[in-house]
């Protein structure tokens, strides 16, 4: 049996199950969303942490156009796996406080989302990582206009124009690359191998990192995200800033650097410019933030912002770093939104100028509440040191001067997150905050998971960078040896 296969579509059977349980809609999708965490559990304990590519699966699938399913999974694609089939348990566990209309159909969207990031993470062929690129797109426009706030339609909109124009972009350029390999193949191989001029691969370069860009997102293509993560509902914006934005990061790693080596070594500095601009863009917008959603929407295009500009550094602490820093960011910020989420079911509000002195009434709550600030804000001991102390050094090693505009994510992120803190947290408790409820079980089960992986990546972060290091290596190598050849 290939056992990729199985963790990728069992999410597959899942969505489908999920639309004839009938009314046990919320239990049946909590058990189910742990059998792909499971799957992922064998692959992580049999997965032998070289350069090489594992559990291979090459299907001929529509042979006329050289098109294959073909996947695998290397040190980079594990750790997607890991952060994807984690976080959806604890996306869905989330939700069950929320009394959604036709469950049965969004949690289907949530495992057919998920079936489709794992292609994404996995796909070795053009042709089936856009397949799944587009897979995973579609759900979650479904779930934000379908259970998202009052203004829901007019920002799904713009969110999904700006996705699908980027992903058409991309879509041309991939058939571009097809057509130029020996035997008009999408094998990601063979587009490796090409060896297309310095003009081709700056437009191929600009055509990838587009869709990529808009994905993550990176200044200026971010205004879809802020408004999207606002009106979405709180699972929507766990999967959208928790695993779909990594797959722009992703994406600039497996495909836009190694296919335009030369494109990149032209014009990457630009785009490592773009996402410093962003840091500090988005950090400053942060600090005017009333609105709970909107400020952790910034913080998030902040934090990304520096995982980019780790990347596109494209050296080992760099991209360790975005490695990482990618699991990180995704739970620190599902715990983020959870947060903001049980303030908005207890006080029907989202304004901070109406919270205060929650920490009295909710101990509890103050503590997870901390643990998962401190982890954002890169306290030493807590899972976010780590990645972006690796994501600076990255920056340091390119140019000493983007690496101390590029810290600046640390500083003002604890600045505007600890405010946010004290804001909801501290003073005088008021009408609305004074009979605020602690967590219940539900909610502590889930806040406990999320501080738990908070405190264990940050004091032992080893199995995960350990888990990446050869297949970083080994990509680096293979792209700057392209680069000397010019």
């Amino acid at each position: 049996m290939d056992i990729l296969l199985v963790q990728i579509f069992i999410p597959l059977i899942a969505a489908v199950m999920m639309l004839v349980v009938g009314k046990s809609a919320k239990g049946v999708a909590g058990i189910l969303s742990l059998l792909p965490l499971a799957v992922t559990a064998y692959l992580y304990i049999s997965f032998i942490p070289d350069a090489s590519t594992q559990f291979l699966i090459n299907h001929s699938w529509i042979p006329a156009f050289g098109i294959n399913f073909k996947a695998g999974v290397d040190g980079i694609s594990m750790v997607l796996l890991i952060l994807t089939n984690l976080l959806i348990p604890i996306i869905i566990l989330s939700s069950f406080k929320h009394e959604l209309k036709n469950q049965n159909a969004f949690y289907s969207l949530i495992f057919f989302m998920q079936s489709g990031l794992i292609l994404v993470f996995t796909a070795l062929d053009g042709f089936l990582f856009y397949v799944g690129w587009e897979a995973a797109l579609i759900p979650i426009y479904f779930i934000c206009a379908l259970w998202g706030g009052e203004n829901r339609i007019r920002v799904n909109l713009k969110f999904f124009i700006y996705t699908m124009a980027g992903s058409l972009i991309m879509l041309l350029a991939i058939i571009y690359l097809h057509l130029q390999t020996p035997g008009n193949s999408y094998d990601l191989e063979e587009l490796y191998k090409l060896n297309l001029d310095v003009t081709t691969q700056a437009w191929i370069f600009w055509a990838f990192f587009l869709a990529f860009a808009i994905k993550m997102p990176i200044f200026p293509f971010h205004t879809w995200q802020p408004d999207t993560y606002t009106e979405a509902p709180t699972a929507g914006s766990m999967l959208l800033s928790g695993i779909m934005l990594k797959m722009g990061i992703y994406g600039v790693i497996r495909w836009l650097i190694p296919i335009a080596p030369l494109g990149f070594h032209d014009w990457g500095q630009i785009a490592l410019i773009l996402s410093i601009i962003g840091i500090v863009y988005a950090s400053i917008i942060a600090f005017t933030q009333n609105d709970i959603k909107r400020l952790i929407a910034y913080s998030s295009i902040a934090h990304v912002g520096l995982i980019s500009a780790g990347v596109f550094a494209w050296n080992t602490q760099g991209l360790q770093g975005a490695m990482i820093q990618m699991l990180n960011h995704g739970i620190n910020v599902v715990g983020m939104f959870f947060i903001a989420d049980i303030i908005i079911r207890r006080m029907n509000t989202r304004d901070l100028n109406l919270l205060g002195g929650i920490a009295k009434p909710a101990p509890k709550f103050a503590i997870a509440f901390l643990i998962i600030i401190l982890g954002t804000v890169a306290l030493p001991l807590t899972n976010g040191f780590i990645g972006e102390f690796l994501l600076l050094m990255g920056v340091y090693n390119y140019n000493i001067y983007f690496s101390a505009l590029a810290g600046l994510t640390i500083i003002l992120g604890a600045v505007y997150m600890l405010r946010m803190y004290q804001r909801a947290m501290f003073g005088i408790t008021n009408e609305r905050t004074n009979g605020f409820r602690d967590l219940d079980r539900t909610e502590q089960s889930i806040l406990l998971i999320i501080s738990v992986l908070i405190i264990v990546i940050g004091i032992y972060p080893q199995p995960i960078l350990h888990i990446s290091e050869a297949a970083i290596a080994n990509l680096l190598e293979q792209v700057n040896q392209k680069i000397l050849v010019k």
